[in-house]
């Protein structure tokens, strides 16, 4: 944990400018340095992330065939063990997964149009479990617009410069389980290595051991849990918007020796919001592009790799 600092952001929420400062340059050395932190004052209660939890295992516990009644479209719902490969080069994972994006109506125009991570969410007949996942959702969604004025103030630019990028995200909410070692199956690795895709990721985490952090000078190193605080992490999109200024992180997770569970809140941008770097060190590396077909080339790669090695 000496690695991955801990950070109380509640400043961020305050007008005090100068304590602000302070917090954004502890995210901005983190960001640039091991692109992992803890965050600690974040405001969300902890009895919302152990309800959210509890429902995550209730859906989890259901009958293999009825969850399969929910496959993935437009990652929205169910993705099934071995259904997915983070690392093209190991076997396929060993978790599964349901999700939730932002809410929308039945005949949204984007959905209608196609428009990547505008599906319409998928709701398992369970009671009270919708409005307990959205309220998760937004609760981490304000967080990780939160979390961008730090960013912003870090980054010199104006504090709500990411805020209406932000405002209709391709954001995603991904309750996760990774069943116990089952000593039948070779497989090493829940997850494999990868960086996430979007901006920046929220996790919360359930205690079991197995999140590990690709450190730049200390090899693979345990990202425990820290009671009270989520692991947060910048994705590859917010290191092409800063130029490679901050730094998306390798990071993978173990087959657990028991049961794990986890909830991972991708902020990914607007669909259409234009991802062009800030160039602040230097000519920019990279030509403008939207969020959507940006996540859309990192989703497909995962989706779409070939099974096996």
């Amino acid at each position: 944990m000496q690695d991955i600092p801990l950070i109380d952001v509640s400043p961020l929420a305050g007008v005090d400018a100068t304590a602000k400062r302070a917090v954004a340059r502890d995210m901005g050395i983190a960001c640039r340095e091991v692109g992992f932190f803890y965050v600690a004052g974040h405001g969300i209660p902890a009895q919302m992330v152990a309800d959210v939890f509890a429902g995550a295992k209730q859906f989890f516990a259901l009958p293999q065939e009825t969850k399969r009644l929910f496959p993935t479209r437009n990652n929205r719902g169910y993705s099934d063990l071995s259904d997915e490969k983070l690392d093209p080069d190991a076997d396929e994972d060993r978790k599964e997964a349901f999700n939730i994006g932002l809410e929308l109506p039945p005949g949204d125009p984007d959905a209608v149009a196609g428009v990547h991570g505008r599906g319409v969410n998928i709701w398992p007949d369970l009671p009270g479990w919708r409005g307990l996942m959205l309220g998760y959702f937004d609760a981490c969604w304000a967080l990780g617009r939160m979390l961008h004025r730090g960013f912003s103030i870090d980054l010199g630019v104006a504090e709500d410069f990411f805020e209406n990028k932000l405002d209709a995200p391709l954001a995603v909410l991904r309750m996760l389980h990774y069943p116990a070692r089952d000593p039948s199956v070779q497989q090493a690795f829940g997850a494999g290595a990868h960086t996430d895709y979007g901006n920046v990721t929220i996790l919360a985490t359930d205690g079991v051991a197995g999140l590990q952090v690709r450190h730049r000078s200390s090899g693979w190193i345990d990202a425990p849990t820290v009671p009270g605080a989520f692991i947060c992490n910048i994705g590859d999109c917010l290191m092409r918007w800063t130029n490679d200024i901050y730094v998306s992180t390798p990071h993978r997770v173990l087959v657990p020796e028991q049961a794990r569970y986890s909830l991972a809140f991708f902020l990914d941008p607007n669909p259409d919001a234009i991802v062009a770097p800030i160039a602040l060190e230097g000519a920019p590396k990279y030509a403008p592009v939207t969020a959507e077909a940006y996540v859309r080339e990192r989703l497909d790669a995962t989706y779409l790799a070939p099974k096996g090695k």
